[in-house]
């Protein structure tokens, strides 16, 4: 309990007791507890930013798993990158040189995805820039690999041509070897048998006895079945494709029509 104080009065030349009032007495408690409340209030908030909640440490300790699984996957990023450059390499030094093939576009290469900022929400986010770095090594790895797929669609396309070459290019004799009786006349110049001048034969002369089956040398489309009295007599024109044909001349019958 407080000490009493005293007032002297100098009507009653006495020392009358001092009262205090309510509002008094309520100042002086909170004069007396403000220090206390604000240092309750200043330890409080040193507390609360220097140690972490249940909470906010479950939230660290995820927010640290992530960072450490984005670093994973940003190394796994950088393994398909390499392998996709593997892929390329073997594109231009190998598949294309095999079909003789021009060099795929660099520009196709190196071809970005849209969007003026495309990473503007991952600013916002912590380890803005690991996951930033992430998704531009994503980007650039997914533009690579749709540029290497064209790339994959105009070899399937030159194989196909290629093997329709194969398939159509001249490449074996007319006439089976049990049935050939001997190359009467080859390629080049010779004494013309009719002229006997020297001229230029455009073909093979292969002799066998009449009604031998006749073959066509590739495939192709039959282009012209004539008949004239002169020169190559009963003949037909086979069509290869890509600029070939073959011409099969002096022979006894036809067993095809043109389109064949």
């Amino acid at each position: 309990m407080g000490k009493a104080k005293f007032r002297y009065n100098p009507e009653t030349l006495s020392y009358e007791k001092v009262e205090r009032s309510a509002l008094e007495k309520l100042l002086r408690g909170l004069i007396f507890i403000a220090p206390t409340f604000t240092l309750s209030i200043v330890f409080g908030f040193f507390l609360a930013n220097r140690l972490d909640s249940p909470k906010e440490k479950r939230l660290k300790a995820e927010l640290g798993e992530m960072h450490l699984i984005v670093e994973e996957f940003s190394k796994r990023l950088s393994n398909i990158d390499l392998a996709v450059e593997q892929i390329k390499q073997r594109d231009e030094e190998l598949y294309r040189s095999a079909f003789g093939a021009k060099a795929f576009p660099e520009e196709l290469r190196k071809m970005g995805i849209g969007g003026s900022d495309r990473y503007k929400e991952l600013r916002k986010k912590s380890n803005a820039d690991l996951l930033i770095a992430t998704a531009k090594k994503l980007d650039e790895i997914e533009g690579k690999l749709y540029a290497q797929s064209i790339s994959f669609t105009d070899l399937v396309n030159l194989a196909k041509e290629r093997e329709v070459y194969l398939a159509n290019l001249p490449a074996i004799q007319p006439v089976r070897n049990k049935d050939l009786k001997r190359i009467a006349s080859g390629f080049g110049w010779r004494i013309d048998p009719v002229y006997g001048t020297k001229q230029m034969h455009w073909g093979l002369d292969f002799t066998a006895d009449v009604g031998t089956e006749i073959y066509a040398t590739g495939g192709g489309v039959v282009e012209l079945v004539k008949k004239i009295a002169l020169g190559y007599g009963k003949e037909v024109v086979i069509n290869h494709c890509f600029v070939l044909k073959t011409r099969y001349s002096h022979l006894h019958e036809f067993k095809v029509k043109e389109w064949d």
